[in-house]
């Protein structure tokens, strides 16, 4: 008898469990170099937005909240993070229960314009439905969203990148995808665990069309072209 396929949701969290010990080195350390920019990124952006309130969606082992907590104490900064070995890490690096709960970034346990503005860090790369959790992040927010991920389109040599570009120019990506995953449409890393084909671009006219005003940086060497040659790209979108 063949055993029936594992969900990819829990897939991921049993990932996570696994190596929540090592999460920090893995995923918060100085060679994260992209999400350490975007993070300062966003520290620049505060005041001219007026932010008071932040939600941080998939916030692992409190990353975003500790930045915020020291560089900007004023601010309020909930996290929310579903797997509960990396909240339970969290505690013991000293953020309160208050300031990280459970929840998914796919049903946010908040109402609509609750936070002045919704982040996320490396994790709609993670999530199958990715422009319902930016729904939830466009909901949720009063003035802005922040979004700081990876760019597939703009990874890899000059040929694989124009390889892609071109098969997504002719709607022809989703199908390439789900060939060279077997119909899975992820794949598996030991560093990274499960993750999609995702690019931020994959997002850009879902935000357009509920802000008046969207900028895009790119977080790792890129010429001006950052849909083609950024692997990974932060966006904001201002409502």
């Amino acid at each position: 008898m063949t055993n029936k396929p594992q969900n990819a949701e829990i897939i991921q969290q049993e990932y996570y469990k696994k190596t929540a010990d090592n999460y920090n080195n893995f995923h918060c350390g100085e060679e994260d170099i992209e999400h350490n920019f975007a993070l300062h990124q966003l520290l620049g952006l505060i005041d001219f937005l007026g932010v008071k309130s932040i939600l941080d969606l998939g916030s692992g082992t409190g990353r975003v909240i500790s930045f915020f907590k020291n560089k900007k104490s004023e601010i309020k900064v909930i996290g929310i993070e579903p797997v509960k070995e990396l909240r339970e890490i969290a505690y013991k690096q000293g953020i309160s229960e208050n300031d990280l709960i459970e929840g998914s970034g796919l049903q946010v346990n908040y109402p609509d314009n609750s936070f002045d503005l919704v982040c996320e860090f490396g994790v709609l790369h993670h999530v199958k439905d990715n422009k319902k959790m930016v729904d939830e992040m466009l909901r949720v927010s009063k003035k802005a969203i922040f979004i700081s991920d990876s760019n597939n389109f703009g990874m890899g040599s000059f040929v694989s990148r124009s390889i892609k570009q071109i098969l997504n120019f002719f709607k022809l990506w989703n199908l390439f995808n789900f060939i060279r995953t077997k119909g899975k449409m992820y794949m598996i890393s030991e560093e990274d665990g499960l993750f999609y084909s995702y690019s931020v671009f994959n997002n850009f006219s879902q935000i357009k069309k509920k802000c008046r005003s969207v900028h895009l940086f790119n977080t790792k060497d890129g010429s001006e072209n950052l849909y083609k040659t950024s692997s990974h790209v932060s966006l904001l979108g201002i409502k």
